[in-house]
This record gives C-alpha cells, sequence and structure tokens, in this order.
C-alpha cells in the first residue's frame, strides 16, 4: 500500500503538471551543486540517492560525477517521465518514509525542492538508515527572489491558493533536525541564480506548482491568466522577448551521526 505520508496536493498536483515541471522549471546553478557535491564527497567510486527526485532536474546534475545514481520518486508520473529522460538510471517508487533500499546503501543522500514535504523524524530516520556511517544529506531549493518588485507581485498571485502546502522558505523544516539525533548541524551556503524564460514559460512555472496544478479547472485559469497579465503589463517585463526570473539557491548539508 502506497504511504499515506506524501502530501494529497503533491500526488494530484504534480501527477497533473509533469509536463510544465519538465518544461519551466530550471535545473540548479552550476556553483551551488559543485559545492553540493563537493560537500557530499561525491565522486565516481560513490553511491548517492536522489530522494523525491521528480522529472529528474537534480539527478541529471548529479550523473556527470560518475557516482552511481538512484533515484526515488513517489509520483507516478514524473517518476515515469525521468525514466523517460534517464534511461540508464535506476529509478525506484518509494518515500522518504519508505525507501525502498537496504541499510547502508547509500554514500550520500540529496534532496532537490522537496525537503520541507517530508520533514519528519520518520523522515530523517528513514535517511539515516540508507545511509553509510560517515554519510551526508544535502538539501537544495531555488526560491524565487521576492525582493524583485515583479517577482513579489508574482507571489501576490500564487501565495493565497497554497492552504497547508508547505514551503521552503517558512524554515519550519528545519525543526525536524532539532528533534532527531541522526544528523549533526546544518552547514548553509547561498548562491544567486536566474532561469531565463519568456511569458508563457513563466505561466507554465506557475501551472507547475502543486496547489496552483489541483486548483478547480476555471480558477486554476484565471490564476494563470493573472500571470499573463503581470508578464504583459509589468514595467519590467512589458514587451520583453524574455527576461530572468531571479532566484536565491539555497544548499544546506549534514553529517549522518551514529
Amino acid at each position: 500500500m502506497r504511504d499515506q505520508s506524501v502530501h494529497e496536493l503533491a500526488t494530484i498536483g504534480f501527477g497533473r503538471a509533469v509536463d510544465e515541471y519538465e518544461r519551466a522549471r530550471p535545473g540548479y546553478p552550476a556553483e551551488g551543486v559543485a559545492w553540493l557535491v563537493d560537500r557530499l564527497e561525491i565522486d565516481g567510486s560513490k553511491t548517492v540517492l536522489d530522494l523525491a527526485a521528480g522529472t529528474g532536474k537534480l539527478t541529471r546534475q548529479l550523473i556527470p560525477t560518475g557516482a552511481s545514481v538512484v533515484a526515488v520518486e513517489p509520483v507516478a508520473e514524473m517518476r515515469a517521465r525521468l525514466e523517460r529522460k534517464l534511461p540508464g538510471v535506476d529509478v525506484l517508487d518509494g518515500t522518504a518514509e519508505e525507501i525502498p533500499l537496504p541499510d547502508s546503501a547509500v554514500d550520500a543522500v540529496a534532496v532537490g525542492q522537496a525537503f520541507h514535504w517530508f520533514a519528519n523524524a520518520r523522515a530523517l530516520t528513514e535517511i539515516h538508515r540508507v545511509l553509510r556511517p560517515g554519510g551526508r544529506l544535502g538539501l537544495i531549493w531555488n526560491a524565487r527572489d521576492e525582493s524583485v518588485d515583479w517577482v513579489a507581485r508574482l507571489s501576490e498571485i500564487i501565495e493565497p491558493h497554497r492552504g497547508d502546502v508547505p514551503r521552503y522558505v517558512s524554515r519550519r523544516w528545519e525543526r525536524a533536525f532539532a528533534t532527531t539525533p541522526h544528523f549533526g548541524p546544518l552547514e548553509e551556503r547561498q548562491f544567486p541564480f536566474a532561469h531565463e524564460l519568456d511569458g508563457e514559460t513563466l505561466v507554465a512555472r506557475v501551472a507547475s506548482i502543486s496547489f496552483v496544478a489541483a486548483l478547480p479547472p476555471e480558477q486554476r485559469e484565471r490564476v494563470l491568466a493573472d500571470v499573463r497579465q503581470l508578464a504583459a503589463t509589468h514595467a519590467a517585463l512589458r514587451g520583453k522577448g524574455t527576461f530572468p526570473l531571479p532566484y536565491r539557491t539555497a544548499v544546506f548539508v549534514t553529517e549522518r551521526i551514529g
């Protein structure tokens, strides 16, 4: 039976929006991934788990390290897309709370854009189980830079529809580490990042958000229409073929204890 810890809107929304997710979501800045790889001590002799891998945005940036990469993803539609995109990667159906790997199976675990979905003691205990002694856990997020006026306005369109869906920038996910003995202190680095896109790709980027994709069709279309209007009328975007969507990319690394 599927582990019911997967948030319903993650299953519904990401299942519906897999095309938009793959087309409009960026990868991660090269400098951020390089720092993550260095701090996780990933090389060609290691095995790495990309947990909650989605369509493989982070997976494909880990492959050039030469490490053996295993991807675990619970949403069937995203997992299928990952398998098609990266046929050489071992892709498994599983959740953070029920990882389909034996004890001490991997040298590192990486989580891209997802840890806030399962920031709980059960997930950290399971991650600890599959890590070898001395292994490390790395987390990475692209967070929209809301200090930029038009990005703040974009968030004003999106956020009223969030409901109880967790968000990285709340930092509530850090509480899980405070209540578990399994990992050491979090080491953090921030990297500026920009994703060049056009108006319709911006619309697809918003459509890829789980709780937007899960809205009733008419409500979803109103949200996307507001995004199109923003792209067409905001002074920073109006009349431009393409423009950068600015992010602050945050990377965290912690070491397995015990």
